[in-house]
């Protein structure tokens, strides 16, 4: 059986080896073919192994590096001084092909900006794009990009519409993903330039383009992919885990205000977690960095345990789908299609 060799940054993320390690645990139970290599301070790594019963796991090993990057790190610090980062090395790992993927939950901007320098970009793709999912009331949506690139020309939406398209396949086994592209109305003349452009260009595509969608469709689960341009996609994520977390404080504190509140939570109880269950972000956490040459998944800084195995298997996965390399093919066959519409 070939084995699946994924490379944790352990020391990233507001938790460090406390919860990369827990979740390597989890991991190695849950996915029978998964090896696993924890890239941070051996001292620090094996203490946390010893204290989750791995310390002799033949599937795990470790690769010592004493830097680590801070969560409040510039991008270009962390690029030129921090070249033995946990970050850096779980990166360098990929590159050398002696892991498939990466897995962090350290500095975004960081991650990003050493993955690019490191593994570079597709041929073809002019700028990478961060996704994840997000829950809807039919199903969930992938969502790019989030947060990498703040402002796009037409082309880079177009491309990140292909690549989330191609993500969406390759996970959920979609055979042809309905995209569609993130405005302030759906009709035809609303929206910036940029955005009609990029309009035209998905819809000259062969991509299953549904046209325009508003905000409010991003938790309807209107189409499969949602495009925006990194400020907005940013906002528009960070608003969405604001409001998920309003409505569990408002709903604690209802229920908790009287002992005839607290009564009909118990007899609500079955709801309330279902609920729970729906809006739990560690169900979503881990975002990939896509358009990259080799998979680099983001975790969420402040994830637990549960959290971080949730994006182990986003990596796992991609490694399966070979993700970089079809959408490597997606790119090449786009361009031979522009090419030979020209002729």
């Amino acid at each position: 059986m070939s084995h699946k060799i994924i490379a944790l940054d352990a020391m990233g993320g507001d938790h460090g080896p406390q919860v990369t390690v827990g979740a390597a645990k989890q991991a190695l139970q849950e996915i029978p073919d998964l090896q696993l290599v924890l890239v941070g301070n051996e001292a620090l790594i094996k203490s946390e192994l010893s204290n989750n019963g791995l310390s002799s796991e033949s599937r795990i090993r470790i690769h010592h590096s004493s830097e680590v990057v801070d969560m409040d790190e510039s991008p270009t610090a962390a690029l030129k001084k921090k070249k033995d980062s946990s970050m850096r090395v779980a990166i360098n790992l990929v590159k050398d092909g002696e892991v498939q993927a990466c897995v962090s939950a350290g500095n975004t901007g960081a991650l990003m900006a050493t993955s690019k320098f490191v593994l570079k970009t597709i041929r073809g793709v002019s700028r990478p794009a961060i996704c994840t999912v997000l829950p809807g009331i039919e199903g969930h949506s992938y969502m790019l990009d989030l947060g990498a690139n703040l402002e796009c020309t037409p082309e880079n939406l177009a491309e990140f519409a292909l690549m989330g398209s191609i993500l969406a396949q390759s996970v959920d086994g979609i055979k042809s993903p309905s995209i569609g592209l993130l405005n302030i109305g759906s009709e035809a003349i609303k929206g910036s330039e940029t955005v009609k452009r990029a309009s035209q260009l998905i819809s000259d595509s062969r991509l299953n383009y549904y046209g325009f969608v508003e905000g409010d469709d991003i938790y309807k689960g209107t189409v499969d992919v949602i495009v925006t341009d990194g400020f907005v996609g940013n906002v528009s994520l960070k608003t969405g885990e604001g409001l998920a977390a309003l409505v569990n404080h408002v709903l604690r504190t209802e229920f908790s205000r009287n002992w005839m509140t607290r009564l009909a939570a118990i007899c609500a109880m079955s709801v309330l977690s279902s609920i729970k269950r729906k809006l739990d972000p560690r169900k979503y956490n881990g975002a990939s960095l896509l358009g990259l040459n080799g998979i680099v998944i983001k975790s969420h800084g402040s994830a637990d345990s549960s959290s971080f195995l949730n994006a182990i298997k986003i990596a796992s996965i991609e490694i399966e789908n070979d993700v970089p390399q079809r959408i490597s093919n997606a790119i090449e066959s786009y361009f031979n299609q522009a090419e030979e519409a020209v002729i």
